[in-house]
């Protein structure tokens, strides 16, 4: 069953409203759209939308009745993400990725991490130590990722819960971090000075009185 198409609906500034015609559109109007269609080519090339614009003037109480007053007004699924001014890619491409996420399991294996973090070094070597294939993301070079890994982790850690990498998916089920797969791939787990003894270290029983 294919994945429904995530809904984005543009409010422009022209139209008409009683005696009142507008047709050349405002500069930031014509920009907000330029970025929708140039982010629907980039980073969204593969996520199904739907996009509708609309002449605000004409329909100026459809986005007010959500919060939407001052065009250009960008909606995903319903909510303005953006008005009043040219449409940041950003906030476009997290809001679309956030209800796409929410539509499609995670499928394969996955690992959301960064260049800089040696636990996420240490678990690409989990799995490549392993022989199994798996997907890199840079959540730092790529936002895309980024916001995938949010979209896909906060629904099951929580909404207050402090998000770190590495993230890592096996199979398509979530796993945790890197000490939460070395103890999948039965690998014994490396101290983490960062956050003190993890509750999966082995623990050493000669401390013990």
């Amino acid at each position: 069953m294919p994945t429904p198409p995530v809904e984005i609906i543009f409010y422009r500034w022209p139209g008409a409203w009683g005696p009142f015609r507008i047709k050349i559109p405002c500069g930031e109007c014509s920009l907000t759209k330029d970025v929708i269609r140039d982010t629907l080519h980039s980073e969204l090339a593969d996520i199904p939308v739907t996009l509708h614009l609309h002449d605000w003037l004409t329909e100026w109480w459809r986005p007010l009745r959500k919060g939407g007053w001052h065009a250009p007004i960008v909606m995903v699924e319903g909510s303005v993400i953006s008005q009043g001014n040219a449409l940041n890619r950003g906030v476009l491409t997290e809001a679309v990725i956030e209800h796409h996420a929410r539509r499609t399991p995670v499928s394969g294996n996955h690992l959301f991490g960064k260049e800089t973090c040696p636990h996420c070094h240490r678990a690409r070597n989990y799995l490549n130590d392993s022989g199994m294939a798996f997907t890199y993301h840079n959540v730092v070079k790529d936002p895309r990722s980024l916001y995938e890994m949010l979209a896909r982790v906060k629904p099951l850690v929580g909404p207050k819960t402090p998000i770190t990498v590495p993230q890592i998916w096996l199979d398509g089920h979530y796993i945790g971090g890197a000490d939460q797969l070395s103890e999948t791939l039965h690998r014994p787990v490396e101290p983490n000075p960062e956050r003190g003894q993890s509750s999966l270290s082995p623990v050493d029983h000669t401390k013990h009185h």
